[in-house]
């Protein structure tokens, strides 16, 4: 499934108890989606999400849906490390 990273920018420091989370995760399902990870900025106030998705849509329906940002949605490729090894 083709992966994103999701750029989120927030106005007020983030904050994300066990019932938020567990809400995103209700949501996605629902979508199509699937939170892999993110990384939290230092100020708390960005966040940088990797997504498995079918398209951008998908992903722009979830973030609609729980009323949070999507700012920048890039299609990415992993790589790996280990292939130089």
């Amino acid at each position: 499934m083709p992966r994103y990273i999701i750029e989120r920018r927030f106005a007020e420091q983030l904050k994300m108890s066990d019932d938020v989370k567990a809400h995103i995760k209700e949501i996605n399902d629902e979508v199509g989606v699937e939170w892999i990870f993110s990384f939290l900025s230092a100020d708390k106030r960005k966040t940088y999400c990797l997504y498995e998705a079918p398209d951008e849509e998908c992903l722009r329906k979830a973030a609609e849906r729980l009323n949070i940002p999507a700012d920048v949605i890039t299609p990415v490729d992993r790589i790996d490390p280990g292939i130089f090894a």
